[in-house]
């Protein structure tokens, strides 16, 4: 059953879908998917090609636009947009620690939680899209982790491509996770001292926060246990284009005066904890290493191991000398599953999940080779979260796929930049640019 309802220059339609989950045996057990179908008022009425909208993550439902802002707005003068909750987000059966022990145990559930990598979420995609279209191939628009999705598409299923538009988005082909981290790190160090150049001022602020915490327990109002490695993953903020601002005010209302002295302050700790907390997106921490796993070789708390190799971001050490705190960002570690009330019961499926030595291959790279899908990527210049060497190997490897590598946005450009993004990105796809 479908609901349409109005909002400001757009006519939205609730569509909900039941798919296999295991596409390997459709008779088996089935989940529901839901996605919105976005189009403009003015054209409600006409038959116009689809455009299906993948979210970034992994763990992310899609927007939930007013109106017509960002590149949907741009999206809207000829498609027809399909805001997809990807498998386990928001209304698509989601995974989440009330929902997850209806599987069973921790080995159930890690079980369960393999069918929420990209393959899955293509296949998805190729079950509903006949049903929508008529059998008519789509738009993908692949954002960060999207786009490791559309790749998986180009790979799998290009047939169902009319195109295809990545931002920020181009995975590795063939890199484990360890090879994803040890280019992580560097580029956050990077910017890291960027912060530091902008505000200089936040230097001094985030080593007195460091060290409150190494001598302190702190437990935010949620229950979330601020330790300093916690506040060091703050540093996420940094790849997006206001993220270094957003730090800065952060760091500035740290503390207050109390009878008993300095005190991180409530409004410090109400905002960490909403920026610190997986409660609405936890197969971010529970897939993120196992979207890289393609091979016999666990993943194994990747990000936590490579840490070790960077001493520099140990805060310990940091504060025992005069030198600036270092940030972390866009990695996952074991100690998540400690001080996330929102993770703690799901400990043993992540272990389970980081131990696991069967993962599929995502990527054909002949198929690859051989693509006749118009593709069109944004890479971002020194990217955070997706390593921009990496994905210039991968354009490099994708045929007739055509780049706009820029330094005028963060990883966050398709929302950013709004129209303009998408508009240059479909012309170069369609060689029109």
């Amino acid at each position: 059953m479908t609901a349409t309802y109005r909002q400001p220059g757009v006519v939205l339609t609730d569509r909900r879908f039941t798919v296999p989950l295991d596409h390997d045996d459709p008779a088996g057990e089935t989940i529901e998917l839901y996605a919105r179908e976005v189009v403009a008022g003015d054209k409600a009425q006409q038959n116009l090609p689809w455009l299906v909208y993948l979210q970034g993550g992994p763990g992310f439902g899609a927007n939930r636009f007013v109106g017509r802002p960002a590149w949907l707005g741009r999206a809207l003068k000829e498609f027809r947009v399909l805001l997809l909750d990807q498998r386990g987000t928001g209304h698509s059966t989601p995974a989440n620690r009330q929902t997850l022990p209806l599987r069973g145990g921790p080995a159930e559930q890690a079980g369960y939680l393999t069918h929420f990598r990209a393959d899955s979420i293509v296949r998805d995609c190729e079950a509903i899209r006949p049903r929508l279209t008529g059998g008519a191939p789509w738009t993908v628009l692949g954002q960060s982790f999207g786009g490791f999705c559309a790749v998986n598409y180009l790979s799998t299923a290009p047939e169902g491509l009319s195109a295809a538009v990545i931002t920020g988005g181009l995975p590795s082909l063939d890199a484990h996770a360890d090879d994803v981290y040890r280019a992580a790190f560097p580029r956050i160090e990077r910017k890291v001292a960027a912060h530091y150049a902008r505000y200089p001022q936040d230097i001094e602020r985030a080593r007195r926060i460091a060290d409150h915490l190494l001598h302190h327990e702190v437990t935010l109002p949620n229950g979330y246990r601020l330790t300093v490695e916690a506040f060091q993953s703050l540093g996420i903020l940094l790849g997006g284009g206001e993220g270094s601002h957003r730090l800065h005010f952060l760091l500035e209302e740290a503390f207050v005066r109390t009878p008993n002295g300095p005190a991180l302050s409530d409004a410090f700790q109400e905002e960490v904890q909403g920026l610190l907390s997986y409660a609405g997106h936890p197969l971010y921490a529970l897939v993120h290493e196992p979207i890289y796993g393609q091979d016999a070789r666990p993943t194994n708390w990747s990000a936590e191991r490579v840490r070790t190799e960077f001493p520099q971001f140990d805060a310990a050490k940091t504060l025992a000398g005069d030198g600036p705190l270092l940030f972390t960002g866009e990695s996952v570690h074991p100690w998540m599953f400690e001080t996330d009330p929102a993770l703690r019961p799901l400990r043993e499926t992540a272990e389970l999940l980081a131990a696991r030595t069967d993962w599929t291959p995502l990527y054909d790279s002949a198929r690859l080779a051989a693509n006749e899908v118009p593709v069109a990527a944004a890479v971002y210049h020194d990217d955070m979260y997706v390593d921009t060497a990496h994905s210039l190997e991968t354009a490099r490897s994708i045929r007739g796929l055509r780049t706009w590598v820029t330094d005028e946005f963060e990883h966050d450009g398709v929302r950013a930049g709004g129209p303009r993004v998408l508009d240059r990105l479909l012309a170069l796809a369609r060689d029109e640019a």
